[in-house]
């Protein structure tokens, strides 16, 4: 198995409402699972290749509830990317040269039968984890936007998140509101529905905490 680690954030934006109720173990809001997610890596490498400043993305789906499986995956990678990096970068949203069901990535290729050739273009990922704002694409392929949930009576910005220390996607996040499109391998457009910002800090064996990185 390759080592391999990275540090960076995370826009993701899915079908569910506001909150998710998957984040608590109950089943999504309407019973199926569509979403998509842009990773920016600040800091990482897989084996000797660096990975710092390049980023990745997916777009997913599921008939019905992630753990019962039979979903699609599109992996979209940097195309700045050279080929020791590209091949990194898709094994970790693979899942591949992970320990099983260590890291969301994994998790989620696991529970798909389909995971399409990934596609290489330009990705662009600009977001903000306090303010809850995103702007993300990868070109021609894939599309996300985020902001802060509104309060409906005063119009003012609500802030929430969501604590989950044992989490294999994050121990915290910063919850808001999200629109999405996906046009290749896996087609979909969300609208006004759940977003999330969080800081990812992972290697082979799972998420890990900040103070243990050694890239």
């Amino acid at each position: 198995m390759t080592e391999w680690e990275l540090h960076g954030m995370e826009f993701g934006n899915c079908n569910c409402d506001y909150g998710c109720p998957c984040q608590f173990n109950a089943l999504p809001t309407h019973g199926n699972c569509r979403a998509v997610g842009f990773f920016r890596i600040d800091k990482g490498h897989f084996g000797a290749a660096r990975l710092d400043g390049l980023n990745m993305a997916i777009a997913v789906s599921w008939p019905g509830p992630v753990h019962e499986g039979g979903g699609v995956m599109q992996p979209i990678i940097d195309e700045r990317a050279d080929d020791a990096q590209r091949k990194g970068l898709l094994s970790i949203l693979t899942g591949r040269d992970t320990d099983p069901m260590a890291t969301f990535w994994s998790v989620y290729a696991a529970m798909c039968d389909t995971i399409h050739d990934p596609i290489y273009t330009a990705i662009t990922i600009d977001l903000d984890m306090n303010s809850r704002r995103a702007q993300c694409k990868a070109e021609g392929v894939a599309t996300g936007r985020g902001e802060p949930i509104v309060n409906r009576v005063t119009g003012k910005e609500h802030r929430v998140g969501i604590v989950l220390p044992d989490g294999f996607e994050f121990g915290q996040n910063e919850v808001g509101r999200g629109w999405s499109t996906s046009a290749k391998g896996v087609p979909l457009a969300l609208e006004d529905s759940y977003a999330h910002w969080c800081e990812l800090h992972f290697n082979q064996r799972g998420r890990m905490t900040q103070a243990a990185a050694v890239v």
